[in-house]
Parts: structure tokens; C-alpha cells; sequence
């Protein structure tokens, strides 16, 4: 068991959160544009926007300590994600037309329009009656081909910010009706959440799509052979969750297709002469956050860095004419490195041992309650599972004092099981857990306290979740998003752009005229 100090990363925050970041020149000479939105170089043809969904700089440094840890445990050290080497860096804020704390419809509408709006709204203004263009519509107009790539469902917040405009993000099927009329080039990802509309009696909007000229596929097969000669595709993983979204990447489920590979394969469909404009969502690290799983958002940053990666061998083959921004909509969960119980120290390898995501777990706690009570269900009956997928452990006190005098006598393994116990605190708040969890959610109590305690997740899931994540030293402050700034990372033509501290709406003015397109 190592035990790290957090005194540098905290510096490390600080500094990277407040610094204003400046970008070089192709000559290597300084060059600041802090607050400047007018580019006067040469159009980039291909241009790449990835937005990790509640992705803030603490999802970011977290999946980099973990990393790190796998890597050399004997020290504190993070391992640089692919992204966070871009040349240029800079923050912006994140606030809706009506409140701090933006949801991804407002935040999602600053970027994908350059202007604000009230929670919930997918590109229209506040009064939600005049409707904003996006980028992706400017640059599908401008003659460029344009991608929409997302982990969650294709008619969610963030990606429907692209090609819709609804007074309310739970306009699904008129969502997905708007992304079969959208006319642009290549979907991929999550499918629909309600294709034949909240009754199920509306026209298929999948068969809408088709209608107007898309290819829908949903096997590895079929995705596999599309290429740029396949016109307009809507490309779905042919396994989803229950809501449509491409299932978590720490469950390694082998019948997905990535984001990394939905990414590829767009670059694909979209290369052409008059180039491109791809949007990729890594949106589960904002679900992941929503349920205060650590182990499960850093699973989630890692395979967004690796769809960026796919971008950046793009890049390499066309660097005078590529550009690739990083950033979030907003923050989730209020995600700190630090926890009251463990002081300075955090001990980031105790997230390996979770193997599969909350929603996965919370399958197995609602097969349980098929067959039990809250008058016989016993947290016992659930230790095997919990041990299974968190690594986590009910000992008895004989076996516990044994641990203990090893651990005083320098083990580092009786340390590191040590580690992972089951406290009586854990215990008892696992019990108290079990009685909500033998509830139908439906009936469920939602006093404050239960709010705070469970936030709407499953009881039993979201305790496990919170007593993985004090026992390495992190915590969550929220079950909602969070006002703070995020994180910009830039790569290529325009690059310098992107450094300093900006509102959310300055990027889409930023990459407008990188692109050097406006609306007709």
C-alpha cells in the first residue's frame, strides 16, 4: 500500500486552473491571444471538437494519478493523458442564461452556437422561441462534411445541440426527428431513446432517417465496411444499456464498438477534399460522476483520450490543415482528490479492484430483491458479490488484529488488505442501505436525507461507490453538476486561439473563424 502525498497535485491544480496559458507559433516564438476570437492564419480543413460531458480538472488529473499509480506505485506520479500534452491550454466558464451551475443543454448550446440559454434548452434562446444555428449546421452549409460521435444516445443534450432545436432536451423523438432532417454526413454511437415517440405511436424515426437518405447500421459487420462512398450513416454500437448509451468501458464489454473506433471510422466516412467537421462526445463521464463512481468516470476519461487519440494519427498526416480542440460542457459531482478520512494521502490503486460500473452492480441488487424482503435480506448475502466487484471484504476480528500487527511490523500486502475491509461504520451503513435497496425504487423515501445519501441511485451501489472512494482518498460533493471553469486543449492550425481564460460561448466564436465560416 503506498501512500501518496497530495501537496504537489494540489499545486498542480492550482496552477493549471488559474494560470493563463499562452500558445507558441510555428516558429516557436511565444505568442499570446488571450481574449482575441479573430483568426487571421490559413483555414484549417478538418477540424475535431471533443467534449468530455462533465469531464472537470479533477476527472482529467484523476484518470493521470491512476495511470500513473499503474505504472510506478512507489511514488506519487501521474502519467500525462494524451490530450493534456496539447501545446496550448486555456479555461472557460461554464455558466447557463440562468444559473451558475448549467446543465449539458445550456452549456452544450454556449459552444455549440456561441450563445447562452436557460437550462435545458437545446439551441434556442431563453424565451425558447428563435432558434440558434450551430457550427456544425454553419460548416455543413460552407460545403464541409460533418460528424456527430457520442457515447450516449445520439438524441441527448450534447449532441443534439448540433443539429436540433427544442424548447426541452426531453423532446427526444422530435430530437431524433430533427437528426434524420439534419442532413449531415455521419452519426455514431448511442441509438435513440425514443424512436417511435414517449407513447410508442409515431412514425419509426429510424425509418425517417432512412427516408431521407441514411444508411442505418447496428452490427460490427456492416459498421466495418463503411467508408466515404456509404453517403449519410447513422452507425450504432450493436449493444447499448438501458438508455440507449454505448455501456461503460471498465465492464470491457466485447460487443460494443469504442468510441475510439466510432471515431476512426468517421474520419473515414468524412475525409474528403473540402474537408470536415467532427463533434465527439465522451458523455458517460458525466453519468459516471452523476453516481459518484470514481472508477468508472476514470475508466471513462481514459477511453475518451484514446478516441483523441485517433484524431491526433489524422493529425499527423495533415498537419498544416488539422485542428483539435478538447474541452467539457461543464463539471459533475463536485469531484475532489482529498477526503477528510485519509488526510494528505491518497491511495488511488484501490480503485482497480472495481471491475464493472454502478449501473452493472445495481442489475444484481434488483435481481436480490426478486427474491427477498427488507425483512430477510442480509447484507451477508451480498458480501461474495461485493468482494467480487470492489475488492472490498468483511473479516473477523481475529483475521483484522492479525492484519494490524502485520502491517505495524512494515507489510506492505497485509496493508493493502488492510485497506480494503469492511469497517463496522461500512457495515452498518450497508445494512441501513439494504433496507431501501428491498424497496421498489418507486416507493422509495425521498426525504433530504436520503437525497444526500443516495441521490436517487441505488442504495446498497451508491454506499459501495462511496465507501471505494474514501478509502482512496477522493470524495464527491454532488450528485449534480457543479458551476466551476473547465479545461481547454488545443492541438494544430489555430492552436494558439485557445489559451487563456474565456466564456464557453468565445469557443464557438474561435473555432468559426478558425474555420473561416459564418452563417448564411
Amino acid at each position: 500500500m503506498v501512500k501518496k502525498k497530495l501537496i504537489g497535485v494540489v499545486s498542480s491544480i492550482v496552477l493549471s486552473s488559474f494560470l493563463i496559458f499562452t500558445g507558441c507559433t510555428n516558429n516557436g516564438k511565444i505568442q499570446s491571444v488571450a481574449g482575441s476570437n479573430e483568426f487571421k492564419g490559413k483555414n484549417p480543413k478538418y477540424v475535431f471538437l471533443f467534449i468530455g460531458d462533465g469531464m472537470g480538472m479533477t476527472q482529467i488529473n484523476s484518470a493521470e494519478i491512476y495511470l500513473g499509480n499503474k505504472k510506478d506505485s512507489k511514488v506519487p506520479n501521474v502519467q500525462k493523458l494524451n490530450f493534456t500534452q496539447f501545446p496550448v491550454e486555456g479555461i472557460n466558464t461554464t455558466y447557463a442564461s440562468d444559473s451558475f451551475i448549467p446543465d449539458s443543454a445550456s452549456a452544450g448550446t454556449a459552444i455549440a452556437t456561441g450563445n447562452k440559454t436557460s437550462d435545458g434548452v437545446i439551441s434556442m434562446d431563453p424565451s425558447k422561441k428563435e432558434k440558434y444555428k450551430s457550427m456544425a449546421e454553419i460548416a455543413k452549409e460552407n460545403g464541409m462534411k460533418v460528424g456527430i460521435v457520442s457515447s450516449v444516445s445520439l438524441d441527448h443534450a450534447t449532441p443534439a445541440v448540433f443539429y436540433a432545436h427544442q424548447p426541452s432536451r426531453n423532446n427526444y423523438y422530435d430530437i431524433e426527428i430533427e437528426l434524420g432532417k439534419s442532413n449531415f454526413d455521419y452519426f455514431a454511437g448511442g441509438g435513440f431513446k425514443q424512436p417511435t415517440g414517449s407513447d410508442k405511436n409515431k412514425p419509426d424515426a429510424f425509418e425517417e432517417a432512412k427516408k431521407n437518405g441514411y444508411k442505418v447500421v447496428n452490427t460490427k459487420d456492416d459498421f466495418e465496411k463503411l467508408d466515404s462512398k456509404d453517403g449519410k450513416v447513422i452507425a450504432i454500437s450493436p449493444k447499448l444499456d438501458s438508455e440507449k448509451a454505448i455501456p461503460f468501458s471498465i465492464n470491457n464489454d466485447k460487443e460494443v464498438i469504442s468510441l475510439a473506433d466510432f471515431t476512426k471510422k468517421g474520419i473515414e466516412v468524412l475525409d474528403n477534399n473540402k474537408g470536415f467537421f467532427m463533434m465527439v462526445e465522451g458523455g458517460k463521464v458525466d453519468w459516471a460522476c452523476h453516481a459518484n463512481d470514481a472508477a468508472s468516470s476514470i475508466n471513462e476519461v481514459i477511453g475518451f483520450d484514446n478516441s483523441i487519440v485517433e484524431a491526433m494519427k489524422f493529425y499527423e498526416k495533415h498537419p498544416d490543415e488539422t485542428l483539435i480542440v478538447v474541452t467539457a460542457d461543464h463539471e459533475t459531482g463536485g469531484f475532489s482528490i482529498g477526503f477528510a478520512g485519509t488526510g494528505y494521502e491518497t491511495f488511488f490503486n484501490k480503485l482497480s479492484n472495481q471491475k464493472i460500473s454502478y449501473d452493472e452492480f445495481t442489475k444484481k441488487i434488483d435481481e436480490y430483491r426478486k427474491s427477498h424482503t427488507q425483512e430477510n435480506a442480509k447484507i451477508e448475502d451480498l458480501l461474495p458479490l461485493i468482494k467480487e466487484n470492489y475488492g472490498l471484504e468483511a473479516i473477523d476480528s481475529s483475521v483484522r488484529a492479525d492484519l494490524e500487527t502485520k502491517v505495524k511490523a512494515g507489510d506492505e500486502d497485509a496493508a493493502e488488505k488492510l485497506g480494503m475491509v469492511l469497517n463496522d461504520n461500512d457495515i452498518s451503513s450497508l445494512k441501513e442501505a439494504l433496507k431501501q435497496s428491498m424497496i421498489d425504487p418507486k416507493a422509495r423515501t425521498k426525504d433530504e436525507q436520503s437525497k444526500l445519501l443516495y441521490g436517487g441511485y441505488d442504495p446498497v451501489t451508491v454506499t459501495l461507490t462511496h465507501i471505494l472512494n474514501s478509502k482512496a482518498g477522493i470524495a464527491f460533493t454532488s450528485y449534480a453538476h457543479t458551476g466551476v471553469p473547465v479545461g481547454v486543449y488545443a492541438k494544430g492550425v489555430g492552436q494558439e486561439m485557445f489559451g487563456g481564460y474565456f466564456d464557453d460561448t468565445d469557443l464557438n466564436k474561435k473555432l468559426l473563424s478558425i474555420m473561416g465560416i459564418s452563417k448564411k
